[in-house]
């Protein structure tokens, strides 16, 4: 799950299971049973722990180049970079999970700059390199762990089968889609996506034309709306298309289409207008998942009982 904004990862998790919340979601976080990462073309991702390592050798590679380049931008020489890895690999295998407040002190202590973005980029760089990873949650904020203490060590891949594995969670959630498609939303190249691809293909052939999904609300950054090489059928009935910004709203989205956008005021969920057509049936499982929505996020929600 696309993970820069946790409230978008945390509801794309609930509209993909039943009965979850949001308290569940940061339970698992807090468990080391998933983690969040820069993986696919560079977005911080949310995944199972199992899963970190083989995505990590498969997508980070390319991702350095662009890391150094706006390390660079932003006033952060070489020297100054390998520093900071350093200071944040120290910090953590002493002192635990530490927030971006808390590293920030500890980058700034070792004369690493972090102003403006340089600190994410230096944060981006620690994970790339494998030193660290966004575990739990600390006094409501996402901390950062080494991996050291929080995953088991890195197993060597596979890299064909890894690519397999890579084509065939995609196509789970956003199949039919092209090698096109992958490419964009991993971050590799044309060339990777293709074999992914047909190193899945006997199995893959079946769900090229599967089923829409149920209507629901996604978040701005559900996988939905970002993992296409074109969203041009997703967003087709979207109105204002030619400014980009509009595009990252959280939607309502029915038979493989953006109809409506809504909001949240004051724990409640607004539906928008409808600006395509929706049945009745299908706007009514709209309203009944914006209520699903509300309890999701509620934070008083009762802890599920043993068992």
């Amino acid at each position: 799950m696309q993970a820069q904004d946790l409230r978008s990862a945390r509801l794309a998790i609930r509209a993909r299971t039943r009965g979850l919340t949001a308290a569940d979601v940061d339970r698992q976080l807090n468990d080391g049973i998933v983690v969040v990462g820069w993986l696919n073309r560079g977005t911080l991702h949310l995944v199972g722990r199992d899963d970190y390592w083989w995505l990590h050798r498969l997508t980070t590679p390319p991702l350095f180049t662009g890391n150094a380049r706006r390390l660079a931008q932003t006033g952060v020489t070489p020297g100054a970079a390998e520093r900071g890895v350093a200071a944040i690999e120290h910090a953590l295998e002493r002192e635990g999970p530490l927030t971006r407040v808390q590293l920030r002190n500890r980058l700034e202590a070792a004369r690493v700059p972090t102003a403006g973005q340089a600190l994410v980029h230096l944060l981006m760089l620690a994970c790339l390199r494998g030193v660290a990873v966004r575990g739990p949650i600390v006094g409501g904020q996402h901390a950062y762990v080494s991996t050291r203490d929080w995953l088991d060590p890195p197993s060597p891949i596979d890299r064909d089968r890894a690519l397999g594995e890579l084509a065939s969670r995609y196509l789970a959630g956003h199949a039919p889609a092209s090698d096109r498609d992958l490419a964009k939303w991993a971050g590799l190249p044309l060339r990777d996506a293709r074999r992914g691809l047909s190193a899945i293909a006997p199995a893959s052939s079946g769900r090229a034309r599967g089923g829409a999904p149920r209507p629901c609300l996604l978040d701005q950054w559900d996988p939905v709306l970002v993992g296409w090489h074109s969203r041009d059928r997703l967003l087709a009935h979207y109105p204002g298309l030619e400014s980009p910004e509009t595009h990252y709203r959280p939607f309502a989205y029915v038979s493989a289409q953006a109809v409506a956008v809504w909001s949240l005021r004051g724990g409640q969920v607004e539906l928008g207008e409808p600006f395509a057509a929706v049945d009745g049936p299908a706007l009514n499982a709209l309203r009944a998942d914006a209520v699903d929505v509300g309890r999701f996020l509620r934070r008083d929600n009762p802890a599920p009982s043993p068992g």
